[in-house]
């Protein structure tokens, strides 16, 4: 199993820093913010009226037939929308390989909420036998990869994860496992996230979970600052195409990094808040040094969960400090580039562990931007407000999810 190494070859991103890899990843280096007013719903009856939306998303030229578009959840034309810009970016042809090696690990933490509240109102109001009859396949959480799947032919292994903010980041570990194991050659892994929807914003605000900064959108995701005061809700998705080394370098790909470790984890603890001290992420992130045999001191970057939280923040800077030891405080680099594109819950390690790619790629690491005031308990380098220029070999990112669900992905210079 462990002979098999695994590489990524493709990215493909849909978020609010941009519709595609480039846009965003540019925009992360300048520290921009893609918080702002809600437009996709009318914000006013929530208490938190912003977010990171998905601007002038267009799905119909991502499929092989546009009308398909229109069956399918503003999620799954996400993932589509992703799958094929990683496909087309990892130079795969879909017709000269074998389909039946090629996998499809697309998940979601929700699913197609907006097709049930959608449907449900139409049940509500106009009876039974108005239901759209594509309700079900549309709003299941599954349906994102089964898509992909026909869209390129691909009869690989095919499965969805859901593990909530952890999802992307299981899914990519999960088809690294199997790549590893030999059950396929090649995957189409990731997550996608569409959420920004009256039960969305109306769930998570009730729980107190959102920043209610809505005078200042820009600066309401502020990881690690005293002032936070929650997270703010993305969408979007984030997707790669991972091979096995041989596989990539007998057609000539280009290798962005090798992903060499993945780490899962349960807090076992609490359905919405993580382990106090962070003992779950901290196993997550060592199980993923030890199945790349990588050691704290190799580690030189990682991209936080970070999502904004005054708990969350404070258990993962632990967790942190308790997976790497003395190297935490000495040489490591911190950010949260949920400062930048909100929280894409299910989406979140798809995105994040492409801007841990374009980090190696370039020789630059992302800010937490929003860091004013950081909090004594978040005692790291966290890369405050400005990109910094520095070479990359290995870079960690992290996922927690409600359910105390913890995934992390390790990747390194090839």
């Amino acid at each position: 199993m462990n002979e098999r190494r695994v590489v990524v070859t493709g990215i493909g991103t849909v978020s609010p820093l941009g519709n595609d890899c480039k846009s965003m990843w540019e925009a992360m280096k300048a520290g921009k913010s893609g918080i702002g007013k809600v437009t996709l719903i009318d914000p006013e009856p929530y208490p938190t009226q912003i977010a990171g939306e998905a601007k002038d998303f267009d799905p119909k030229p991502f499929f092989n037939n546009p009308k398909d578009a229109r069956r399918a959840d503003r999620y799954t034309q996400f993932a589509v929308a992703a799958s094929k810009m990683a496909l087309e970016d990892s130079g795969m042809d879909p017709d000269k390989v074998d389909k039946t090696r090629v996998g499809v690990m697309v998940g979601s933490g929700i699913g197609g909420l907006g097709t049930l509240e959608r449907e449900h109102s139409v049940l509500q109001k106009r009876g039974a036998g108005k239901v759209s009859p594509f309700v079900i396949p549309m709003m299941i959480a599954n349906i994102g990869s089964g898509i992909i799947s026909m869209e390129y032919g691909f009869c690989g292994p095919n499965m969805s994860i859901v593990t909530a903010c952890a999802t992307a980041n299981n899914s990519i570990g999960e088809a690294w496992r199997m790549i590893k194991f030999g059950d396929a050659d090649a995957f189409i892994c990731g997550g996608a996230e569409a959420t920004i929807l009256p039960m969305g914003m109306s769930g998570f605000s009730n729980m107190r979970a959102m920043s209610t900064r809505n005078d200042d959108p820009e600066a309401a995701s502020r990881p690690f600052d005293t002032g936070r005061d929650g997270f703010v809700m993305g969408e979007g998705a984030g997707v790669l195409v991972i091979e096995e080394y041989e596989h990539a370098k007998a057609r000539g790909a280009e290798i962005y990094a090798e992903l060499a470790g993945y780490g899962v984890s349960a807090d076992a603890y609490h359905m919405s808040a993580p382990h106090p001290e962070g003992d779950g992420a901290a196993r997550c992130m060592k199980m993923a040094m030890k199945h790349a045999k990588m050691n704290a001191e190799d580690i030189d970057y990682v991209n936080a969960h970070g999502t904004s939280t005054p708990l969350g923040d404070i258990c993962e800077t632990k967790a942190i400090k308790q997976a790497l030891g003395d190297h935490a405080k000495d040489k490591l680099m911190v950010s949260s580039t949920k400062s930048m594109t909100g929280h894409l819950l299910g989406a979140a390690g798809g995105v994040e562990i492409a801007a841990c790619l374009m980090a190696i790629k370039e020789g630059v690491v992302p800010p937490t931007i929003n860091l004013v005031d950081q909090d004594p308990e978040c005692d790291l380098d966290y890369v405050a407000n400005e990109a910094r220029e520095v070479p990359i070999t290995s870079a960690l990112s992290n996922g927690f999810g409600f359910g105390g669900h913890n995934g992390s992905l390790l990747i390194r210079k090839i």
